[in-house]
């Protein structure tokens, strides 16, 4: 998830932390991969664990034994993702920074799913080029501005019936503002225009509130 300057309601915050006790419980590598990012000064940008585990249930749901995530940061998602594809399947997640990538391989590792993922370091709009579909699901979580290309790399990586998520793209409200000159708000907004001109894709996007405060996720599917 991004940064945001305003802090999120504090009812948002108290119902996510009820899901987490209730539905998800302790769990010791993921709370691990968090403290270990922290100490590592990796930006405290990650889903949270109720949408982690929507990552993982979502894999599940869709079948998916071969996944792709573009921005992997410490690696908390890609916990959930290569938890679900299960000791047969195999994510690959591209990060631009060797540093958050060295800590990602750490946690994966810790967390028992090392063999199980493929860490591609690079910028992804040039590492993408280099990798082979298709994939099952693609979870796009990465420089907001690069939104298009990824959509594009993502179509030539699916197969009909592979899901594409993609994160941030309400951003507290702003995708309304047309006239915004923050390249993040005009790539998300790019991608929306991409997605609804693109024949194979059946979409929608839902917003989302809670400690990560007000964003939402876009959902396709490849027809």
């Amino acid at each position: 998830m991004v940064e945001r300057l305003s802090p999120p309601d504090p009812a948002w915050e108290a119902v996510d932390r009820y899901i987490a006790e209730h539905l998800l419980g302790r769990d010791t590598a993921l709370e691990g991969a968090l403290a270990a990012n922290a100490a590592a000064g990796l930006p405290d940008i990650d889903v949270s664990p109720p949408q982690g585990r929507m990552l993982h249930l979502l894999v599940r749901m869709a079948n998916a034994r071969r996944v792709l995530e573009v921005g992997t940061l410490g690696g908390y998602s890609t916990i959930e993702l290569a938890r679900a594809v299960g000791p047969t399947g195999s994510v690959v997640t591209l990060e631009i920074d060797p540093h958050h990538a060295a800590v990602a391989r750490d946690n994966l590792d810790r967390a028992g799913v090392g063999e199980r993922v493929e860490i591609v370091i690079g910028p992804a709009v040039e590492t993408l080029a280099s990798v082979s579909g298709p994939f099952d699901l693609i979870f796009i979580d990465a420089d907001k501005p690069s939104n298009v290309a990824y959509l594009h790399a993502a179509l030539r990586l699916s197969r009909p019936g592979t899901t594409i998520m993609v994160d941030n793209v309400v951003r507290e409200g702003e995708i309304l503002d047309a006239a915004s000159a923050d390249d993040r708000v005009i790539g998300t907004r790019a991608l929306f225009e991409a997605v609804a001109a693109e024949p194979r894709l059946t979409a929608t996007a839902i917003q989302t509130v809670g400690s990560k405060k007000w964003d939402g996720f876009l959902i396709a599917i490849v027809d």
